[in-house]
């Protein structure tokens, strides 16, 4: 190979590693694994002695005994980010000896990560990622999205992390300043802006969410609006269960498909659209700086509370962002922070606030959250109440390109009657720049 070719290929190695494993790494790491696989697996300890009759057949014919087996290699196959592997267990191993090794089989074979996980009993799934997936994340163009499913950061196995709403209705978000946490914020609603789906903005601040706004249902910018907003919310979660109940009409003769105890079994044309609400730093909108404002916070912890035990029916689904969510925030935190399913959490300062995100669902996680350094911004660790996390990554995008977005995507703003009274009031757009259309109806 030429020295333009050598450069070529080392430039793409930097710049698009995905691009440079399917055509340089991938293969070569294939043969590598391949060749390496029975002498690998029984330096770390994965083989079994060769059964009795195999011994006493070889002592009968004079032959020499047999080696050791190692798990069978059913297949081996390239990915986007690596190699997976589907092996079976011999007699007498077990899921843990090879989970216990993974490690050892990262270093053997040159990878940067090895993840096991049990498909059934004795056979095993090896997923290796290549290279470091998390340095440059570029999430792939055919990642599968849906209705409340967008893929918002890549994993460190190398698999697309998404946020399916309708299996983890609510989330709380966690991170220092400049760890990530605005960036992960833009990915998602950039990501939803596409779908037809109602977003309703908390952001006290006034600046994360503000220059989004044109593809937003509902905002709030106050304590006062967001108290009203959250209690028109409320109002409007009361409406669908009457519309569900109304539509149920049980009866002996009445299919089991038609019958519905949320808004996705309902017919298409009477279905309410789903609401997403999105509250940036949630600290701000619940601290209290005097005795007169309790009331007003009262207002906002229970109607939070509410929509956090009930909402999910209706299709109305809470993604809750900041620096802190403790205890000190006042009574009813560590309440909603209970309905709060997913977690999310970037960089934080302090092991008290990782603890405030994991200390209840995934405790392990706690030291990785710790290890995550100041100069590794959308680094983050996700986690769910069943126990399982890993490692994330959100991609890098701009508030401009997040922006551009939103404007492109206007017209799929749905009006919610019940949250008209709090939709944006926007300058026109700038010159040259084509006009949204006007907002869909909430129902089809």
């Amino acid at each position: 190979m030429t020295g333009a070719g050598i450069a070529a290929v080392l430039i793409l190695r930097r710049v698009r590693p995905d691009l440079y494993w399917m055509i340089v790494g991938g293969p070569a790491a294939r043969i590598r694994v391949a060749w390496s696989y029975s002498s690998v697996m029984d330096a770390c300890g994965l083989s079994v002695p060769p059964s009795r009759a195999r011994i006493a057949v070889a002592r009968a014919l004079g032959r020499e005994l047999p080696a050791n087996r190692p798990p069978k290699l059913l297949r081996l196959r390239t990915t986007r980010t690596g190699l997976v592997a589907r092996v079976r267990l011999q007699p007498g191993q077990d899921a843990f000896d090879v989970m216990s090794a993974a490690d050892r089989l990262r270093h053997s074979w040159r990878l940067q990560q090895v993840t096991v996980k049990e498909l059934r009993s004795g056979v095993l799934e090896l997923s290796m990622t290549g290279y470091n997936v998390l340095a440059r994340v570029h999430l792939p163009a055919r990642a599968q999205r849906t209705t409340l499913r967008v893929p918002v950061a890549m994993r460190g196995d190398g698999s697309v992390h998404y946020r399916d709403f309708r299996k983890v209705p609510h989330s709380l978000t966690v991170g220092a300043t400049e760890s990530g946490k605005s960036v992960y914020q833009r990915v998602l609603i950039s990501e939803l802006a596409s779908q037809r789906v109602a977003l309703v903005g908390i952001d006290c601040k006034g600046v994360e969410l503000a220059p989004l706004a044109r593809r937003f249902t509902a905002m709030a910018d106050d304590r006062d609006t967001a108290a009203d907003l959250l209690d028109a919310l409320v109002e409007e979660m009361t409406e669908r269960f009457q519309v569900i109940r109304s539509a149920q009409r049980i009866s002996a003769d009445t299919p089991d498909t038609e019958i519905t105890s949320d808004i996705w079994g309902l017919p298409e044309k009477i279905r309410p659209v789903p609401i997403v609400v999105v509250i940036d730093e949630v600290a701000e909108l619940l601290m209290t700086a005097a005795s007169s404002e309790k009331k007003r916070r009262e207002r906002i912890i229970t109607a939070l509370i509410r929509l956090g035990q009930l909402a999910r029916a209706a299709g109305i689904y809470l993604e809750v962002c900041g620096q802190r969510f403790g205890s000190e925030l006042g009574d009813g935190v560590t309440m909603l922070r209970a309905q709060l399913t997913g977690r999310v959490c970037h960089r934080v300062n302090d092991e008290a606030s990782a603890k405030m995100a994991f200390g209840d669902i995934a405790p392990e996680a706690l030291a990785s959250v710790l290890a995550i350094a100041p100069d590794q911004p959308g680094v983050a660790i996700a986690a769910d109440t069943s126990g399982g996390w890993s490692r994330i990554r959100t991609p890098h995008i701009s508030l401009r390109a997040a922006v551009g977005t939103c404007n492109r995507h206007a017209a799929l703003t749905p009006e919610v009657p019940a949250l008209s009274d709090f939709r944006p009031v926007l300058p026109p757009l700038p010159s040259g720049t084509a006009a949204a259309p006007e907002p869909v109806p909430a129902t089809a």
